[in-house]
């Protein structure tokens, strides 16, 4: 069986902040962040899914994660998506 990872970028319908993170089940994942199951994101939401990228290993999804991480520039981010 071949599974895919995801990496996303989530935000928050409260007060505006971006949460990056990755997964193998987005759907399952936003669950998670919705009924405050992550610590990292726990009573900050409601949160949607702004921005998502499949990859075949979670290496590579991992990998893209701190990429993204490392942009501090949230308009730049989300900006130039398609050339990270």
């Amino acid at each position: 069986m071949s599974f895919m990872y995801y990496t996303y970028i989530l935000k928050s319908i409260k007060n505006g902040r971006l949460y990056i993170g990755h997964t193998e089940n987005l759907d399952k994942r936003l669950k998670e962040h919705n009924t405050n199951q992550s610590k990292s994101t726990k009573g900050k939401g409601p949160w949607g899914i702004i921005y998502s990228k499949e990859f075949k290993t979670r290496s590579d999804a991992m990998i893209y994660e701190m990429k993204l991480k490392k942009i501090k520039n949230t308009n730049y981010l989300l900006n130039n998506l398609d050339n990270i």
